[in-house]
């Protein structure tokens, strides 16, 4: 597990991950890209748990990522089942199994202050934070995405599922955009991933 892990995470985090997941018997698969999902936890028929990590993502990303779905197991183990699966006793795991992470040793200067921030109440997905998704996004491998509050007011752009949508003005937290074909209006996340229309 540590060679994969190299490959994934930074070095000075392995130690302390491998500890979580001896310590919880945990199945680790990293997956190719899924569109809808950075990871996920689940209790496999066989009694085992197993996480995974989409393959695509940063080294921060990829941690923070890997945090998130333990602390979903951890929760579980520590809670029972019936807890909300991004409630009060998950917030309170992640914060708890993410704080040695956060430090200089693991994570660049600029991006602890962000991640502080967002520890303090973590969201169901770090996309939400909006500052934060923008920081790590630096480390990303180049691509064609953007986010949606980048993409500029009145031009199209389309998602992975093909379809089009012309970017209009902010409510209070999303983005009204209109899908072309259908004229219908939808909400965006300000961060939800889009790939820019060429004219």
């Amino acid at each position: 597990m540590q060679n994969v892990l190299k490959q994934y995470i930074p070095e000075t985090a392995i130690p302390r991950v491998l500890e979580l997941l001896d310590y919880d018997h945990l199945v680790v698969k990293v997956k190719n890209e899924r569109k809808t999902r950075h990871g996920d936890y689940k209790r496999l028929p066989n009694g085992k748990h197993q996480i995974t990590v989409n393959s695509n993502l940063n080294s921060y990303r990829f941690l923070i990522t890997l945090i998130h779905e333990i602390a979903h197991f951890e929760a579980y183990k520590e809670y029972g089942r019936f807890i909300k699966p991004h409630g009060l006793e998950w917030k309170n795991t992640f914060q708890h199994l993410m704080l040695p992470f956060l430090n200089p040793d693991i994570f660049q200067n600029d991006l602890l202050p962000l991640l502080a921030k967002h520890f303090k109440n973590p969201k169901a997905s770090s996309d939400t934070d909006s500052d934060l998704a923008l920081a790590l996004k630096q480390f990303d491998e180049a691509n064609d995405k953007f986010y949606v509050f980048e993409v500029p007011l009145g031009k199209t752009f389309k998602l992975y599922n093909g379809k089009v949508f012309l970017k209009g003005t902010k409510r209070r937290k999303r983005f009204e955009c209109v899908e072309v074909k259908s004229g219908k209006l939808y909400l965006f996340n300000p961060n939800a991933e889009v790939e820019l229309m060429k004219k």
